[in-house]
């Protein structure tokens, strides 16, 4: 079953835009979305986590939580999807300082 997608890279190579853009729509510069199967979700998800190594990516799909989505993310990031009773937090990186993990 087909369902809507949101990419967000940031600092990826060309090829990798060049590439999400055969699939998704670019709605604002890094922005992509669409509406693709899973395998395909998965499989454009591991072309972006392939090439991020540098950049940044974010992936939100929908997934059958609380939230009703589930995150993603790839790349040197700042900012870390981590799980708190069931709910997804962003966890934000300081320079120096560690992540605080839930108990």
């Amino acid at each position: 079953m087909s369902s809507m997608i949101v990419i967000s890279a940031t600092a990826v190579p060309d090829h990798l835009r060049g590439a999400l853009t055969r699939w998704l729509l670019e709605v604002t510069p890094e922005l992509y979305v669409g509406t693709v199967s899973g395998k395909v979700r998965d499989e454009l998800w591991a072309a972006v986590t392939a090439c991020t190594s540098d950049g940044l990516a974010v992936l939100a799909h929908p997934a059958d939580n609380e939230q009703g989505f589930q995150l993603r993310t790839a790349g040197s990031r700042r900012r870390e999807p981590i799980d708190f009773d069931g709910l997804t937090l962003i966890a934000f990186h300081r320079e120096g300082q560690e992540i605080a993990k839930p108990l």
